[in-house]
């Protein structure tokens, strides 16, 4: 159900994300190191750069996470306000039309 606030009550698995940079880092950093020994420096270079965007991101996923749970709400708060009454519209017809 959207209520139009949902830019304000927005939720982000900033969890899973952080978990999910440090998966990219470390390939990033072995892709950077293999690259570099095996003497391919375009592919290194490839491999740097990712390891920057993905250090980059990590960092502003922590510091989401450090901002507390008015950026990251817990699971007891609900994503909107729960309607007062019940859907506003009726749900679809279970019966068959021929």
């Amino acid at each position: 159900m959207r209520t139009g606030s949902e830019p304000a009550t927005a939720r982000s698995a900033l969890r899973a994300r952080f978990w999910l940079c440090v998966w990219g880092l470390v390939w990033a950093v072995f892709g950077t190191t293999a690259f570099a020994l095996v003497g391919r420096p375009g592919w290194a270079a490839a491999c740097g750069v990712l390891w920057l965007v993905v250090t980059a991101d990590m960092i502003m996923v922590l510091r989401h996470i450090r901002q507390g749970p008015h950026y990251q709400p817990g699971r007891d708060v609900p994503p909107y306000r729960p309607p007062d009454g019940g859907p506003p519209y009726p749900g679809p017809s279970r019966h068959r039309r021929p």
